[in-house]
């Protein structure tokens, strides 16, 4: 790939992370505004993530045999397709459920704090292809802080349907409406970068005969360990956790934003330090130590009795939860074939996305059964035991590779 397609990438994810930062928090809102409940929200985030999960399976499957710029074209418009369907149908006098269920499914939001959309493998294939062994966790690092840092400026944008409606002299609905039109306006303009990226050249449209060969028993134990982990991290999106906030501790959209932008920054900051402690320790040390501590920290936010020790346990977990992220990216790539790369980072995104799909639903009950805590304490728990399991299971393959 041309290195000059970095920026372009980099640039889309930021465009892309400010979009679903505000989204993820705006949803629950959207929602309970349109009259549904907890449940429903729980559904919609099961039905968005499953929609990606097998958009991403597609592209595993069959998009050896399209060039990159043509996938990364078309997600873009439907991103676009989205927003704006999103907007229209939930603008709808009595609004029924099934159009946003269906919207959710075949379109591209994203109700988590991380990226789990069909661009996810797309784009990673494409770093992967941008950098060498040495330099790639710092790539994936920047790539990663990119999203992380637009995401937080996102969930701080939630604050704005409440000045757009005393701008517009209307209720704080439509403004959360503007919103979602927004995230089609973005889209367009992610269309627009990727439309900018170097055209494909002869022979360079089909980049393997088949999507997985020598690394396939290596993908599959990653992928289902991944998807352990995914489906913890479903019961917890950040659509649920601020649904959560809004339920156990009654905080305001506003507020819930301003925690989301902190929460953010600290997710952005603590990716700057993967590269030092993957070069230091290892890919799978810096998953591992990381992440069990954050989870450790998830579970007594759930038991926290007063609002401000459940914010600042949330804060510390923020700061340890994000660091796996460009490690995982740049495990999977250095366990692989370079020929094998765009088929790996699919076949690893989709059981993590049809795994987070499941959980939200369930996440969602729970909440609506009263039972609050639940879903916080079951996440951190399945995530310890997938963190020990990994770190069994894969810290000699990382020290193989490396030869």
């Amino acid at each position: 790939m041309h290195s000059s397609s970095v920026p372009l990438l980099l640039a889309a994810r930021a465009l892309r992370g400010f979009a679903d930062g505000y989204v993820a928090i705006l949803l629950p809102a959207y929602l309970l505004a349109l009259g549904f409940g907890t449940w429903e929200v729980g559904v919609l985030s099961t039905t968005t993530l499953l929609g990606s999960a097998l958009m991403t399976l597609a592209v595993g499957a069959m998009g050896h045999r399209f060039h990159h710029r043509l996938l990364l074209t078309s997600a873009a418009l439907l991103m676009a397709a989205t927003g704006f369907a999103f907007a229209l149908v939930g603008g709808a006098a009595g609004t029924l459920f099934w159009p946003l269920l269906l919207i959710a499914f075949i379109g591209t939001l994203n109700p988590s704090s991380g990226d789990v959309s069909v661009f996810l493998p797309l784009e990673h294939a494409r770093l992967a292809e941008a950098s060498d062994a040495s330099s790639r966790t710092a790539l994936f690092a920047r790539y990663s802080l990119v999203g992380a840092m637009f995401a937080a400026l996102g969930a701080l944008a939630t604050s704005l349907p409440a000045h757009l409606s005393t701008a517009m002299d209307a209720s704080q609905f439509r403004g959360i409406q503007a919103m979602f039109a927004l995230y089609g306006l973005i889209g367009c303009i992610v269309f627009l970068l990727y439309r900018t990226m170097p055209p494909p050249v002869a022979g360079e449209a089909i980049v393997s005969t088949a999507p997985l060969g020598p690394s396939r028993s290596v993908v599959v134990r990653l992928a289902t360990l991944f998807s352990v982990d995914s489906f913890a991290g479903g019961l917890v999106v950040n659509s649920l956790l601020a649904l959560w906030l809004f339920e156990r501790f009654g905080l305001s959209l506003a507020e819930t934003g301003h925690f989301f932008w902190l929460s953010g920054l600290a997710g952005a900051a603590s990716q700057l330090a993967a590269p030092v402690l993957a070069r230091r320790i290892g890919l799978v040390n810096t998953m591992v130590f990381t992440h069990i501590p954050a989870s450790l920290f998830l579970i007594g936010a759930a038991c926290s009795p007063r609002l401000d020790l459940a914010l600042g346990l949330l804060l510390m977990r923020s700061l340890m939860s994000q660091m796996d992220v460009p490690a995982r990216s740049a495990l999977v790539m250095t366990l692989v074939t370079p020929g094998e790369r765009a088929a790996a980072a699919s076949f690893t995104t989709v059981p993590r996305s049809l795994a987070a799909a499941l959980s939200p639903a369930l996440g969602g009950a729970l909440f609506a059964a009263g039972w609050l805590a639940a879903p916080l304490i079951l996440c951190g728990a399945l995530k310890i035991g997938y963190d020990l399991v990994l770190w069994r299971g894969f810290r000699r393959a990382e020290a193989n590779a490396s030869q």
